[in-house]
């Protein structure tokens, strides 16, 4: 069914934002997303300004059958932010935050970044845990779990995650927490986007000021990604070093002689007290040789500034994710393997640890199931050149193929691409069975379809 111009301007008429369709100047624009691998054409995309606006776009969509997809901050790799002939809802203008310094929260509206998100909350010395790219949107990060520099002292972004407001299939607006519609609570805390257009979170916010952060820089070597490994082991949890494999970045703290050749390095956030610091660039420094370092005391979030124009939106992305109980010698050589034949400065592997407070969680108090997880494996091409597309999605895939042994079933739906929905099931493992109760109570036409999907 198509949308005809009567009922274009009956929704122009319940939406107090901007409705583009394809003959408005701004629509080229409007349909843009992060990953330009992503080139679609919506029907209609409603720039949300409040809930209202996102029930009436939900309403919309339903009464003409228009797919529909919702855009927070535009970076799912996934490309699940735009449609083909649909209807996005997009939250881009709701990005308010208010902080309660006392009560150590924080409500966020459903489109703020983690650069809004960490602006607001630094001005009172408080944080929680938010991605490592600050342009990353609140919303998607925490559904689909949330991992960044926080979460082995503090948790996932999903733990939390005190309350939320919901625009359900059935264009209501509900508000849940663990007394109220703890269901749907329950199920928003790691299974993505399945359950309705989520237009405000309240989270929990921690004592975090200045942190010492930056990367430090190997030669690409075994020996170090084993040491790092026996370094997050005994690491106190206000240590969070996150291993990444890349190619050289042309940085004045990195050697001429070492842009564009393979490397490792550690990307670290320490949140403990200064007079620690010297013993953090010593677990460092013992890692291997190091080529070249970036570490200083920083406000908490500039640290999450650090790749933003590594990483700006109209790149090509195309990703995968597996989780491990351990990191394996068998996953080293296989990260090796590919850290030699990495496709571009911009793309990378990063292995995140999500054990200290991630597991303080039971697998079956959150959708996210994998808490006997201790490290998250994020690797993949980004390109800039459309002609590259081919051999950066083959380079991806073949380095998926050689991992998969090395690690779990399953993995972080946040990491996944659109071509993993065969993987839904096992990325759930024993929680899917629930999620897909919850989806049939909230969602039983499957309207929300265009994520990591758990259908009804």
């Amino acid at each position: 069914m198509t949308t005809t111009t009567h009922s274009l301007d009956t929704l122009r008429g319940a939406v107090r934002g901007a409705v583009v369709t394809r003959d408005d100047p701004s629509y080229d624009v409007s349909r843009r997303v992060y990953n330009a691998l992503h080139d679609r054409r919506p029907a209609v995309v409603v720039h949300a300004v409040d809930a209202g606006d996102v029930i009436a776009a939900v309403l919309h969509a339903r009464e003409h059958a228009l797919p529909l997809a919702v855009r927070g901050g535009s970076h799912s790799v996934a490309g699940f932010g735009t449609v083909d002939d649909g209807l996005v809802v997009d939250l881009s203008r709701m990005r308010g935050v208010r902080v309660d310094p006392e009560a150590r929260t924080a409500r966020a509206e459903g489109g703020a970044t983690w650069g809004d998100f960490n602006h607001a909350t630094h001005a009172f010395g408080l944080a929680t845990t938010g991605g490592v790219v600050s342009t990353t949107g609140i919303g998607g990060l925490t559904l689909g779990g949330g991992m960044g520099h926080l979460a082995r002292r503090y948790g996932l972004s999903c733990d939390n995650l005190l309350a939320a407001d919901v625009v359900t299939a059935g264009g209501e607006l509900l508000s849940c927490d663990r007394e109220r519609n703890p269901d749907l609570f329950w199920a928003l805390r790691g299974g993505g986007g399945n359950f309705g257009v989520v237009t405000s979170l309240a989270y929990r916010l921690h004592p975090v000021d200045v942190v010492l952060g930056g990367i430090t820089c190997y030669p690409l070597d075994g020996d170090v990604a084993r040491a790092w490994r026996g370094m997050n082991a005994d690491a106190p949890v206000e240590l969070n070093s996150i291993l990444v494999f890349a190619l050289g970045p042309e940085e004045p703290f990195l050697p001429e002689r070492w842009h564009g050749r393979p490397i490792c390095a550690a990307f670290t956030c320490f949140s403990g007290a200064p007079e620690e610091d010297e013993g953090v660039l010593a677990r460092l420094d013992g890692l291997g040789p190091v080529i070249g370092r970036f570490m200083d005391r920083l406000p908490y979030p500039v640290i999450n500034t650090l790749f933003d124009e590594q990483l700006p939106p109209g790149l090509y992305h195309y990703w995968k994710g597996n989780f491990s109980r351990e990191l394996s010698d068998g996953a080293i050589a296989v990260h090796v393997e590919y850290g030699e034949t990495m496709p571009s400065l911009e793309s990378d592997t990063a292995i995140f640890p999500i054990d200290g407070a991630c597991h303080e969680v039971g697998p079956e108090e959150t959708a996210f199931a994998y808490r006997d997880a201790s490290f998250s494996h994020s690797f993949g091409g980004t390109w800039t050149d459309p002609a590259d597309t081919e051999r950066n999605v083959a380079w991806t895939r073949a380095y998926d193929k050689a991992l998969r042994p090395h690690t779990q079933e399953g993995g972080y739906v946040n990491f996944m691409d659109a071509d993993d929905q065969d993987r839904v099931r096992v990325n759930y493992r024993q929680n899917y069975d629930r999620l897909r109760g919850v989806k049939r109570r909230y969602d039983p036409d499957n309207v929300f379809r265009l994520n990591q999907n758990i259908a009804p």
